[in-house]
């Protein structure tokens, strides 16, 4: 019988609450297979897919390679954990001249041979109906796994499709990722929800400085993300009047720096509004102005409540371009349709900004009316 055969990996090491964590990835698995026909088995240690059309297994396996908290996944045929039927199963592989390995694993202690014995028995057996190949422990061409489990099955493959890792989606709680139209904001969501976090996001457009596309760029990468991160509910809230009230009022090379105090502030609220736990951004140390440690810690620093996570921190653009590509946002994130953070731009701006600075520039501002302002402009829209 063919089966998918997964392997969750971090959850290993939870201890009492391991159970919730199982809980939620096995039904995190059945979510994502929804609209498939299949057949759900839990054993100790492996789950297993099954009652699958064949014309199908491929889109499954690609589904739960997208499932986080899943370590690796593989096609088995599973076989009763009998010597002669697992036998007869091992002996089909073709290796020709190539080098091999037997691998066996025994959870069933009741299975009558030692792992390592039963290994070195099939891999003889395999070598005398294949004179030409020979036997390599530490790199072999082909590696036979035979995984013998507790439900009296054994399951024989030869190689694993690498799943995301990670914990399973919603165990860590719910979060708002900034999400911007470039690069690293859809990378810092990814990388969160790897990490269990749900996500609703914020984006903040100045139309008619930015145009409607650069919105439709927003919603697009929104739906990249939610294959792996689940449905997300994203504000669009208008930061137009703040900016130009910022640009009237505030020295040109602070306006930035404003506009991220602001920006966080009006993040914050809508955390408390809508039970959020945190705010995630796509900060990288250095990469920009406004991302020197003096500019996040005066932009951070208005946040009171909340903890503010930055995955993409220690990463060069080329490291976060790599997840991009791997998540299939980046040709998305650098279409040609500018986000708010263009708009008023200043020449030269303020790359060590201070607190005492900020808020001498914020005290030019009614910073609660435009707080407020912003959120009454609040638009939803439901992603995935």
């Amino acid at each position: 019988m063919k089966v998918i055969l997964l392997r969750f990996g971090e959850l290993f090491l939870k201890g009492k609450n391991r159970k919730l964590f199982e809980k939620k990835l096995i039904e995190n698995i059945k979510t994502k297979l929804s609209d498939e026909e299949f057949v759900f088995h839990a054993t100790s240690g492996r789950y297993i897919i099954s009652g699958y059309k064949p014309e199908t297994e491929e889109g499954i396996v690609q589904k739960l390679q997208t499932v986080f908290g899943l370590h690796s996944l593989c096609l088995a045929n599973g076989v009763d954990a009998q010597e002669e039927i697992i036998r007869q199963e091992v002996i089909k592989v073709e290796l020709k001249n190539k080098s091999f390995k037997v691998e066996v694993k025994r959870a069933d202690k009741t299975f009558p041979i030692r792992s390592m014995d039963y290994a070195a028995k099939l891999g003889g057996l395999l070598l005398d109906l294949n004179p030409q190949a020979s036997v390599n422990l530490y790199h072999p061409d082909v590696t036979i796994y035979v995984d013998i489990r507790e439900n009296k099955k054994a399951y024989i493959y030869y190689n694993f499709v690498r799943c995301q890792g990670g914990l399973p989606l919603g165990t860590a709680g719910k979060a708002l990722l900034l999400l911007s139209g470039g690069i690293d904001s859809p990378v810092a969501g990814y990388l969160m929800s790897k990490r269990g976090l749900e996500l609703e996001a914020l984006h903040f457009h100045s139309y008619p400085y930015t145009s409607e596309l650069a919105k439709e760029k927003v919603i697009a990468l929104g739906n990249k993300i939610s294959q792996y991160c689940g449905k997300i509910k994203l504000h669009v809230i208008s930061f137009t009047r703040v900016q130009e009230e910022i640009h009237m009022h505030c020295a040109e090379e602070y306006m930035i720096t404003i506009m991220r105090r602001i920006m966080m502030r009006i993040a914050e609220r809508l955390c408390e509004k809508n039970g959020l736990g945190a705010i995630v951004t796509g900060e990288s140390l250095g990469q920009v102005a406004s991302q020197t440690m003096q500019s996040m810690t005066v932009t951070g620093g208005v946040v009171k409540k909340t903890p503010v996570f930055r995955p993409c921190i220690a990463m060069d653009k080329e490291e976060i371009m790599e997840i991009a590509n791997k998540i299939d946002t980046y040709e998305t994130s650098i279409l040609p349709y500018e986000d708010c953070c263009t708009v008023f731009l200043p020449k030269y701006p303020v790359i060590k900004p201070t607190i005492e600075k900020a808020e001498r520039e914020e005290a030019r501002l009614d910073i609660d009316e435009l707080v407020d302002f912003a959120l009454s402009t609040e638009e939803i829209i439901e992603i995935g």
